[in-house]
């Protein structure tokens, strides 16, 4: 701290900012006069270096990122400018910011790699073999391994072989954020800004589309994905036939990349956080791993697609993981039950039909039961309190069951007539009963509305 201090004088307060998976540590720093700038600590220098080099040379080419203010000598503590605290995430609805973050990628890409030095990028210049492969294996021991599932080794090392391959000869190249999804652009007078590019390097343009129109907490639908991958081919200016043959295998290695990173951080470090967006990119994966697509990838789609290909090893005595995952999901009866993506058989399903249905009424259709005025209806009506009490109770005691027998998974499922009204309020309110009832417990606590894909816990 007192390297920052030493770079801001007239610093009022340091505020934390919440990191997720990297180890630097930030601030949002006040200074006297009342504007605000941000404060970053890092131990890996040549990880510093890499940010300040980018920082300063995508600015010297208008391209929206944080301008670099200060620097310690040491290099491992920097100041940037402060682009508030709206990430795109945030607004993730809004489908015009999306389609101006589209429209700003390849400018990241291809101009930005004019006279760009890759020598100067961390850890290493550009894509090959060799940093294809550490993400593969990423996955596999990071996830695959931690989860027990049973592999074949040899013919996974030939997939990877073989996926490796086709992602090297796609083409064109340029500069690769890598880490390019909505949690990393920020939103200020509504424009876009590109805040985390440190591991950026030479590569297919194709993995950064993969890695935002993909990203499983975002929740795009298909279709929504399919318009920005054809706004994207119009502003790159990319070969459209090439582009689009290539890049289902960049959307399959980037899940398999993550899913390695969420194991690694959930697992293996046991950050409830990670944990809980398993089951999201699991899904994600699943849907995208079409085995007439990927004919050569039959032991990663048999492994991933099977009843038994979890985020853990479901329902079994004694797991190492100790983490127990509770699923609370809601969903429309119209549409059918939760697909079990566990393969355990699913767990508790709650009708709440039988409650007052706040949907039949004018002000509330356009409404979910995570507004206000829907809580209060549910709330005044007083039957949705009497419904969960007695949920809880079956729910409060399987969960103590489950961390004691070292089971992984529960799901728990609320249904209604549409899933927008009874059943998002009494899943969004189960999932916060159980976070606080059960905090400092290993247990991972998810919450999926189904029909709203757009609520967020």
């Amino acid at each position: 701290m007192q390297r920052l201090k030493s770079l801001i004088p007239d610093a009022k307060s340091f505020e934390p900012i919440t990191g997720s998976g990297s180890n630097r540590r930030y601030w949002r720093v006040v200074r006297a006069d009342g504007t605000s700038v941000i404060g970053a600590i890092g131990t890996v220098t040549t990880e510093n270096d890499a940010f300040i080099y980018l920082s300063g040379y995508f600015s010297s080419r208008d391209l929206p990122v944080p301008r670099i203010l200060a620097v310690s000598p040491d290099r491992t503590a920097y100041v940037q400018e402060d682009l508030g605290d709206t990430c795109l995430l945030d607004r993730i609805t809004d489908t015009a910011l999306v389609a101006k973050t589209i429209d700003m990628l390849p400018r990241f890409q291809i101009n930005g790699a004019l006279g760009l030095d890759f020598s100067r990028c961390h850890p290493v210049p550009e894509m090959d073999m060799t940093s294809v492969m550490w993400d593969l294996n990423y996955f596999k021991y990071c996830y695959l391994k931690l989860t027990g599932l049973e592999i074949d080794e040899p013919r996974l090392e030939k997939e990877f072989q073989a996926l490796a391959s086709c992602l090297l000869m796609a083409k064109p190249w340029g500069f690769m954020v890598r880490d390019f999804q909505s949690r990393n652009v920020m939103i200020r007078d509504n424009m876009p800004y590109l805040i985390d590019f440190q591991g950026g390097r030479r590569g297919p343009v194709h993995y950064d589309v993969a890695s935002f129109l993909w990203q499983a907490r975002a929740g795009l639908s298909a279709e929504f994905r399919n318009s920005m991958v054809e706004r994207y081919i119009a502003a790159s200016g990319v070969d459209a036939e090439e582009f689009r043959t290539s890049l289902p295998f960049f959307v399959i290695f980037r899940m398999l990349q993550v899913l390695g990173a969420y194991g690694f951080r959930g697992y293996h470090e046991r950050k409830p956080a990670f944990m809980q967006q398993i089951p999201a990119a699991l899904t994600n994966l699943r849907e995208a791993m079409n085995p007439a697509v990927f004919p050569y990838l039959s032991e990663i789609t048999d492994t991933l697609l099977s009843r038994h290909a979890t985020h853990s090893s479901v329902g079994s005595d004694n797991d190492a993981n100790g983490i127990l995952t509770v699923e609370v999901l809601s969903f429309s009866y119209k549409k059918g039950l939760p697909a079990d993506m566990s393969g355990n058989g699913g767990g508790f399903v709650f009708d709440c039909r039988a409650i007052h249905n706040p949907g039949r009424y004018e002000p509330y259709k356009q409404l979910t039961g995570k507004d206000a005025p829907v809580a209060e209806f549910l709330e005044n009506d007083g039957e949705v309190f009497t419904f969960l009490d007695h949920c809880c109770a079956l729910v409060d005691h399987a969960v103590e069951r489950y961390l004691k027998r070292g089971f992984t998974h529960l799901q728990i499922a609320f249904g209604c007539t549409g899933g927008q009204h009874r059943s998002v309020y009494c899943a969004a309110a189960m999932a916060a009963r159980l976070r606080e009832k059960f905090a400092g417990q290993p247990i991972a606590v998810t919450e999926t509305h189904r029909e709203q894909p757009s609520l967020r816990p």
